[in-house]
């Protein structure tokens, strides 16, 4: 017959600190770089419209365009001072031009598999992307993927871009989880920032950046591509949650 004594039985009922997983409710993708390799079509897109309005870019310059920026915080960065009418205009003629090279971009390896197992497993799932509602909308029906979000959140729907934390915090509402229970997949460094100030665990891909560089922006893990995630991977990302046995333990003995 096997006994606890009785100084370890009371050390189990009152003072034994207690580690539990926080269990994941919700993965918020961002869109550009995560779902799909679309940087290079941007590129070409931003450089053909900047040229119609007569402004040369280097490809150094168009490099301020890959980190989660709004379109018309970029508009403003080349262009100078603008006023509302000319920003809708203009970022209504840069997304003509993109969807015209749309054709250019490709899915992540490994989104599709990913999708499944987090729609199968009863995960929720949103996008979190500083495009516009348009452009977005557009981008997710050409790959027949709107339906697997329950949540699209657009640049258009806050005031400020990607690092400030609004736009995740945002998509959380929506989806009505709490954000410690939800994981964000980035591939900018003010993406990074944003998901981690909003207080998710956030993921990086290293398509565009270094994984040095994401790392270093708060990334809690980072891949290449999304074929090395899994409902598991994610789910073992979150911290886990601490606290103290508050009620006495039950000891059993063996006879």
């Amino acid at each position: 017959m096997a006994w606890f004594d009785s100084a370890a039985e009371q050390r189990l009922s009152f003072g034994m600190r207690m580690s539990r997983p926080v269990v994941l409710k919700a993965v918020i993708f961002d869109m550009d770089g995560v779902i799909i390799d679309s940087h290079p079509a941007h590129r070409d897109a931003w450089r053909m419209f900047l040229r119609t309005v007569g402004k040369a870019v280097s490809d150094a310059e168009l490099d301020f365009i890959l980190d989660g920026r709004k379109r018309e915080e970029i508009l403003r960065h080349f262009l100078g001072e603008l006023s509302e009418v000319e920003v809708r205009q203009y970022g209504e003629r840069k997304d003509e031009i993109f969807k015209q090279q749309s054709l250019q971009t490709r899915l992540i390896p490994g989104v599709i598999d990913l999708l499944a197992e987090l729609q199968n497993a009863g995960i929720a799932m949103a996008i979190a992307t500083s495009a516009s509602e348009s452009r977005a909308r557009h981008t997710l029906d050409q790959l027949q993927l709107a339906e697997r979000f329950d949540v699209v959140v657009t640049g258009d729907d806050v005031a400020r871009s990607k690092p400030d934390p609004s736009i995740y915090g945002l998509t959380c509402r929506r989806l009505n989880v709490a954000p410690g229970s939800s994981v964000a997949i980035e591939d900018a460094v003010s993406g990074i920032q944003a998901a981690r100030a909003a207080g998710l665990t956030c993921i990086g891909v290293a398509v565009h950046q270094s994984r040095d560089q994401l790392r270093k922006a708060g990334a809690a893990h980072v891949v290449e591509n999304l074929l090395d995630l899994s409902l598991a991977k994610l789910q073992g990302l979150l911290p886990r949650r601490h606290g103290r046995l508050t009620s006495r333990t039950m000891v059993m003995s063996e006879r």
